[in-house]
């Protein structure tokens, strides 16, 4: 199995919710230790980004309801935390799927990756998302509960157990993921 680290929305604008800012740099912190261990196994990392335009032609529904966008082009909110490591690879998105309306599939494709390793915020929207659509093209998922956050601490436990049941996607500890060709 190839296995590659996705690392989802580790951004300013993210991190304004009272209960990921609580979480900010446990899950950054992890997040960087996965990237280590991603590279001493020689696993791809890839960064995922959502980035909006300010004359709301990508925003979402509810972005769109509220007038008000999140992760705007240029904005301070859309940069990268500061500290992060730097990945393989950053994909750009608009949508809670990496997969939606990105290179995402195929470049996993063309690098053989039949296994994903998610990590960033939030866990009921973009990684569960993400996951969803992992699950939909026979892609193994690992779910870093420790390097994963919600705005709800009950929508974190919620979406880990959705997807830990029906879609057979593996929960684990940061200090438990393994990037080797031995992993389940």
């Amino acid at each position: 199995m190839t296995t590659a680290l996705l690392v989802i929305d580790l951004q300013n604008d993210y991190f304004n919710d009272a209960e990921l800012e609580r979480c900010r740099d446990d899950v950054q912190d992890k997040s960087n230790r996965l990237i280590r261990a991603a590279r001493d196994a020689g696993s791809p990392v890839v960064e995922v980004q959502t980035v909006h335009t300010a004359d709301k032609t990508t925003w979402a529904l509810n972005m769109l309801d509220d007038d008000q966008g999140i992760a705007i082009e240029g904005t301070e909110g859309a940069r990268r935390l500061d500290g992060l490591l730097q990945p393989d690879l950053c994909i750009l998105k608009i949508r809670d799927s990496a997969f939606h309306d990105t290179q995402l599939a195929e470049w996993l494709r063309e690098h053989d990756v039949d296994r994903l390793v998610l990590a960033g915020v939030s866990t009921e929207s973009c990684i569960a998302a993400t996951a969803t659509d992992a699950y939909a093209r026979n892609l193994r998922v690992s779910i870093v509960e420790d390097a994963t956050a919600s705005v709800e601490w009950r929508l974190h436990e919620e979406t880990l157990q959705r997807l830990e049941k029906p879609y057979r996607q593996e929960v684990v500890s940061a200090d438990d993921v393994r990037f080797d060709s031995a992993d389940p």
